[in-house]
């Protein structure tokens, strides 16, 4: 009977959003809806997929020069389905969430789901001050990395201003995302995303391997453990994309279907980040190791520069997904957050871009600054905190005979799930935040020592005369 009861629940849960849906078709126009506004479960993968691999694709071959072949390749493996897991959980965390309120009749129209609040619904307020502080901080830093990227990139086409000047034109550009609403909002942003990273992916296979290996080429990683565990913090940074899961799922009109979206995105991101990682890195082997975007080392052609400039739009669509729930907390701290005045909303985000900006200006080191993050924030806010709260959300025998999503029997049931999630904590505790943590520490630091703070261009090349 408890089952049954829990069936009725979640069918009904989920009607709000399929009558925005409903609504959506009778008052607005065919061409609006398919540009604008997505909830399917193909958007969600557009979404998952085009989010997760962005900059970090430069920076691959850099990870691979670190790390050796070998160990790149089965990392890339690894973390992916690592990630697919986490994210897995945060969708589970969600839809139990959602459930209790709505059998509370909390209405969620006006109103974005994010994930300190699931943690807030279901663990109580340390949870979600927890959640809150990870969550936010991970989206600024990543937020500041597209912003480097930008600069990073746009450099190899023109070389006339320094990536400092660079950064503020661009930290202009996107500042633009402030006008747009929501997730739902992303959907003809997120399939041009994917075109774009399979583009340069594609490229820079292919123009390594037409390349050839340049002259005297040496593959000599793993060398040192700083750097071995630098780059393999670098590719947990990679599959870290998650962050932003609960507000994708928010964005769908039937939430309870993602189950798998993430894994099935990671799969074919696979399919971009292997085989272009390992055909830079045959390419040109230990030179990587000072050139941190694959970019500066292939030639400059009509292709590369397509890349380029595909990369960069795709940067600012990264931007957009990174930004958007850290706009969402702000709105909701200063009480605009359900207001209907998309004016009113887009300009209390602004303040959001400053301290992105600022930062970005500050620590220019496309690279290193991937792996600081990645160990420091992304273990803890899409590994480690989504696996205890998952295990502590249904520690008790009540809550696991209640539980909406209930784990796969393939896995061995609660023993298999807890066992992972075990299994997910201590390695991301350990390998992850200890020893990734200690390595890219190590290596950023080296980065200021050498370029120093306010960098006026990282990394570039002698100016010839």
């Amino acid at each position: 009977m408890a089952s049954e009861k829990v069936e009725t629940v979640v069918a009904g849960n989920y009607l709000e959003m399929e009558r925005e849906e409903e609504s959506s078709k009778s008052t607005t126009g065919k061409l609006s809806r398919f540009f604008w506004h997505g909830g399917s479960v193909y958007d969600a993968w557009f979404s998952c997929a085009s989010n997760q691999v962005a900059q970090v694709l430069l920076t691959l071959p850099y990870s691979f020069s670190q790390l050796g072949m070998t160990s790149g390749i089965i990392f890339q493996l690894f973390y992916g389905l690592m990630g697919s897991w986490t994210a897995y959980l945060i969708s589970v965390l969600y839809v139990e969430y959602r459930t209790r309120k709505e059998r509370e009749k909390v209405d969620f129209r006006n109103h974005v789901i994010q994930w300190f609040e699931v943690l807030d619904g279901l663990l109580g307020k340390h949870w979600r001050n927890l959640g809150l502080f990870f969550n936010c901080t991970f989206l600024l830093f990543g937020s500041v990395i597209q912003l480097i990227a930008c600069a990073s990139n746009i450099y190899y086409i023109n070389d006339n201003l320094d990536k400092r000047t660079w950064t503020y034109i661009f930290g202009a550009c996107c500042a633009t995302t402030v006008f747009i609403p929501s997730f739902h909002n992303y959907r003809i942003w997120s399939f041009l995303g994917l075109i774009m990273t399979s583009y340069t992916a594609w490229y820079m296979t292919i123009a390594s391997l037409t390349h050839g290996q340049v002259e005297g080429v040496k593959h000599s990683g793993p060398t040192k453990l700083v750097l071995y565990f630098t780059g393999a913090t670098n590719i947990l940074y990679t599959f870290g994309g998650h962050a932003v899961t609960v507000e994708i799922m928010h964005a769908m009109w039937k939430p309870q279907k993602f189950k798998l979206i993430y894994l099935i995105a990671t799969l074919y991101v696979l399919t971009l980040t292997l085989p272009s990682a390992a055909a830079v890195y045959w390419a040109f082997g230990d030179l990587l190791l000072t050139h941190s975007n694959a970019l500066s080392l292939l030639p400059r052609t009509g292709f590369r520069d397509t890349a380029v400039i595909l990369m960069l739009i795709h940067q600012f669509i990264t931007f957009g997904f990174a930004c958007t729930p850290l706009y969402f907390v702000w709105e909701k701290f200063i009480g605009v957050h359900e207001t209907k005045s998309l004016f009113k909303r887009a300009l209390t985000r602004l303040p959001v871009v400053i301290p992105i900006w600022f930062l970005a200006i500050i620590f220019p080191f496309f690279g290193p600054i991937n792996s600081t993050v990645g160990s420091l924030l992304v273990s803890f806010t899409v590994y480690i905190i989504p696996a205890l709260a998952h295990m502590v959300t249904f520690a008790s025998a009540p809550a696991r005979e209640n539980a909406v999503e209930r784990p796969p029997s393939k896995l061995g049931g609660w023993v298999g799930l807890y066992s992972m999630n075990v299994f997910v904590v201590v390695w991301v505790l350990v390998v992850g935040f200890g020893l990734g943590g200690w390595a890219s520490m190590i290596n950023f630091i080296h980065q200021i020592d050498t370029f120093g703070l306010f960098a006026k261009c990282y990394q570039c090349p002698p100016h010839k005369a």
